[in-house]
């Protein structure tokens, strides 16, 4: 049985870094997948994607590419974040940025990063009170 083309919300969606930062101006990607597929969106607005990704979008869309819009924010390479032990006061702010929930901890306890589940999104950076978490190259 041959196998269907998955629907094109669904293959911009696969395109995009999964991030989940909001950088786009949607809250993650699957929303923003959704706003291009609806034409309420532009290829331009994926910064960890950067101009690949938006030549990509484009390619599927079958629209002019364009360079990503560099006012939504800097393409970086892959970086996960890192939880300083020694400044941690388990406040579980972080807990409650991460769209992904990589971060792991109790209430009053140190928390840590799940290194393969952390999308680099850097979104638990300014919710944390004590400035005990770090944004490092992706770790091989």
């Amino acid at each position: 049985m041959p196998q269907s083309t998955p629907p094109l919300v669904e293959r911009l969606d696969r395109l995009l870094p999964q991030t989940q930062c909001g950088q786009c101006g949607y809250d993650g990607c699957r929303p923003y997948a959704e706003a291009m597929a609806d034409g309420e969106a532009d290829v331009d607005h994926c910064p960890p994607g950067g101009d690949a990704g938006a030549r990509a979008l484009a390619r599927l869309l079958d629209v002019a590419a364009k360079p990503y819009d560099r006012s939504r924010g800097e393409h970086l390479p892959p970086r996960v974040a890192v939880v300083v032990e020694a400044d941690c006061i388990g406040c579980t702010r972080c807990i409650q940025a991460c769209p992904v929930d990589a971060i792991v901890g109790a209430s009053k306890s140190m928390h840590v990063v799940i290194d393969p589940l952390c999308t680099g999104c850097a979104l638990c950076v300014p919710a944390c009170p004590v400035d005990c978490i770090v944004m490092v190259s992706e770790r091989a």
